[in-house]
């Protein structure tokens, strides 16, 4: 799955061009797509792995969900929810380094925090608000993620597509950013990991036109359901366009394109 081990360096190859292009202001709207959004850019900026970020999102979207919203600023929230998920997925972020581009991020051109009374107080306010994220998700902080399923699937259908048609086709690119992007709203919390990652899946094949071979002789019961045995998941994926209105609100927003071509 070379394809989607790729997503990370072409994230970090669109570093700079990211920079240049996005110029969201964040201070303006604490929206769930726009709080999700600063923690997808902040997490490119520090190179931190995409499932770091994910991570990141789901905790955020979690807290909020849990939380009175209007009782925290969601923009320490978020920052807080991408260093804990740095620390739960093994992934080496500093808090100096996650605080001066969370600061950089939300007030664009600022120079980096001195070691100074504003330095200490958010270095405190982001410990204090991991605690807070902890306890109010009763330390339940390690989501299983639809990740490993795209994997699992992904790698079934290379070896029933056979590697030529399979090259044709970025499929598991076009999959890996329907993903990613759909953890930009808190409808990521709503389904089962293995549907959404079906979903993703479905949706690619159906953006390039591509038909899983063999389908003719299987009673036409969709590709996936080899994958949903014993389940009743399956209705609701490729049934009347649902796979398309699982990811709707991640994927028709104006300001959430593909991550793979921003």
């Amino acid at each position: 799955m070379m394809d989607v081990i790729d997503v990370l360096a072409m994230q970090r190859e669109k570093r700079s061009s990211l920079q240049k292009s996005i110029t969201m202001d964040y201070t303006s709207s604490n929206d769930s797509f726009t709080v999700a959004r600063f923690i997808f850019e902040c997490g490119m900026k520090l190179e931190a792995h995409p499932l770091t970020v994910a991570t990141a999102a789901t905790l955020y979207h979690r807290f909020i969900r849990e939380s009175t919203a209007k009782a925290y600023d969601h923009y320490l929230i978020a920052a807080t929810c991408l260093y804990l998920a740095a620390k739960i997925k093994d992934d080496l972020l500093k808090i100096r380094d996650v605080m001066n581009v969370a600061s950089n991020t939300l007030h664009r051109g600022s120079q980096p925090l001195e070691l100074g009374d504003q330095y200490w107080s958010i270095r405190d306010a982001i410990v204090q608000a991991e605690l807070l994220v902890m306890r109010m998700l009763k330390f339940h902080v390690n989501p299983v993620h639809p990740h490993k399923y795209l994997l699992h699937y992904l790698r079934s259908l290379q070896a029933w597509f056979g590697e030529d048609e399979w090259s044709k086709y970025p499929v598991a690119k076009t999959s890996m950013a329907l993903l990613q992007d759909f953890h930009h709203v808190p409808a990521i919390l709503d389904y089962p990991p293995n549907l959404i990652a079906i979903a993703c899946i479905n949706l690619t094949l159906q953006i390039y036109g591509v038909v899983v071979p063999l389908m003719d002789e299987c009673d036409q019961l969709p590709w996936f359901n080899v994958f949903l045995q014993g389940s009743h998941q399956g209705e609701a994926v490729g049934n009347n366009g649902e796979d398309h209105e699982l990811l709707r609100s991640g994927t028709r927003d104006p300001r959430c394109p593909l991550n793979l071509f921003e």
